[in-house]
């Protein structure tokens, strides 16, 4: 995990990518071009002679005005979708202006909160954040009801307003902010320096990811005097950092901001937060020991989530089970024995998407075709696998309805909502013994963070990276965000098969 990192959902580019260079020196000059004189940003283009510092706010500030916007939208949504539901009259007035007046709270709180425009933020930061701002509101509204007369009458109406914005806030967020990248005003340009072969891989992480607010550009250190003016803001340094140490004093004069990517493959510890030390820097090791993160919590909400679940998806599961039978008749579920936490074994359920001799058909497929060999070895899945029942099969596999049964594990305590996938033994086996040891201290879970960001598309190492950086920052806010990820991320079915 990095030491100093601008935050992001996942974690950096796979360390198969740039274990190789990860001492290398930054790189040499001429195998990068310098930065062109003309940059793609549309205000560096609109105003040449405007001063360094301007240009630079700039795009944030139009980018803060759309989103802002968005939120308006979204409250004005909030408004009409509760409507009928408000008094006439003189009292639709009175509601109308206190709505008002906790959309503008709501949004100052916002800003304040450094949501606008809220560059390299987890998504789920974004989230705690724009609920304590919600939450904030709703208490002062509650003391309002209080103190005015006939003010509980308009508690409930409040309260419904700011919880229906936001819903909606997310969805027209993502909008507003694909406006902003469509119209080249999103994210801060920034250099990156490292060694030849991890410095494109950052760089194609960044792009890939560009929701982070850091729009990358690769640069030697070696043309830093000949930079001209409108230089990105930011220098992201990754690899040999120890090496760059006589240049970084040159760096902070022409950079408003250096971000140093430190990789520390010895110390696998979680809880890592950076601490000031009498000026110095220093790192501060914290445990999650909050109540909101506490067992019983997250007990509770995981039942109040899957028992309902389970009545509402019963259905489902009963219609499927029946298509499995008529296509191979015999057990329509299925029961594999797993790790858990501490541990111990986790009888996983599912409905059965596979032949009953699959085994068999397996081992037949190693012995006649050895690339399928090498796919199984290296994702534990198969594109083609003929092991799938016909129709039935990979669409319970590719909707993840094949997964719903395990809501019954969540319910007997065995599984959580959130968490990392119980792995079959020898998908374990594949992985190191410490990290397994990490996996054990949680437990495993119907959906989880690879699932929502790369599914069956990650590979072993990839897998393991997900699964790392979800439990070195496991909290209630990241787990409510994978959890509303995991709905748009099965019905798009990339990567699911």
């Amino acid at each position: 995990m990095s030491l100093f990192a601008s935050p992001a959902m996942t974690p950096g580019p796979s360390k198969a990518a740039i274990s190789n260079d990860m001492t290398a020196r930054a790189i040499p000059a001429g195998s990068v071009p310098p930065i062109a004189a003309k940059p793609t940003d549309p205000f560096v283009r609109a105003g040449p002679n405007m001063p360094v510092a301007l240009r630079r706010r700039l795009p944030r500030f139009a980018t803060s005005f759309f989103l802002i916007g968005g939120d308006i939208a979204s409250y004005l949504i909030a408004y009409f979708a509760l409507l009928s539901f408000l008094p006439s009259g003189s009292e639709s007035a009175i509601v109308e202006r206190t709505f008002a007046i906790a959309a503008l709270a709501a949004i100052v709180l916002y800003a304040s909160a450094g949501l606008y425009p809220g560059y390299r933020l987890h998504d789920h930061e974004h989230l705690r954040r724009r609920t304590i701002a919600a939450v904030k509101v709703a208490v002062l509204a509650a003391f309002g009801a209080i103190i005015l007369p006939e003010g509980e009458r308009l508690l409930l109406a409040v309260i419904g307003f700011l919880a229906l914005g936001l819903i909606v806030q997310p969805f027209v967020h993502w909008l507003a902010r694909g406006l902003c990248w469509k119209l080249g005003m999103w994210g801060e340009r920034a250099v990156v320096i490292g060694g030849c072969n991890l410095t494109p891989a950052l760089v194609a992480h960044f792009k890939n990811r560009w929701q982070y607010g850091i729009r990358p550009e690769p640069f030697s250190p070696d043309t830093l005097e000949a930079l001209p003016d409108g230089v990105p803001s930011i220098a992201v340094i990754a690899g040999d950092t120890g090496s760059l140490v006589p240049d970084l004093a040159a760096l902070r004069r022409k950079f408003a901001e250096v971000i140093l990517l430190s990789d520390t493959p010895s110390l696998k510890v979680s809880g890592l937060r950076p601490a000031d030390v009498g000026g110095e820097i220093g790192i501060r090791l914290t445990t999650g020991g909050s109540w909101v993160n506490s067992d019983p919590v997250r007990r509770t909400l995981d039942l109040a989530i899957a028992i309902p679940a389970m009545i509402v998806v019963a259905p489902f599961i009963a219609f499927a089970a029946a298509a499995i039978y008529a296509i191979d008749p015999g057990p329509v579920f299925f029961r594999h024995t797993r790790e858990g936490r501490s541990g111990k074994p986790v009888h996983v359920l599912k409905l059965r998407t596979m032949y009953q001799d699959a085994e068999q058909r397996l081992e037949a497929l190693f012995r006649d075709n050895p690339t399928m060999r090498a796919e199984w070895l290296s994702h534990f899945k198969l594109k083609d696998d003929p092991r799938i029942l016909p129709v039935i099969g990979h669409m319970l596999r590719s909707s993840s309805i094949d997964e719903l049964p395990q809501l019954a594990n969540i319910i007997s305590g065995q599984m959580a909502i959130v968490g990392p996938r119980p792995f079959p033994e020898y998908h374990l086996l594949a992985m190191d013994g410490e990290f397994r040891n990490k996996r054990r201290s949680v437990t495993p879970g119907l959906t989880g963070l690879w699932q929502i960001s790369e599914r069956s598309n990650a590979d072993i190492e990839l897998q393991q990276q997900l699964d790392e950086f979800y439990i070195d920052n496991r909290s209630l806010w990241f787990d409510c965000q994978i959890l509303l990820s995991t709905i748009p991320a099965v019905f798009k079915r990339r990567g699911a098969y």
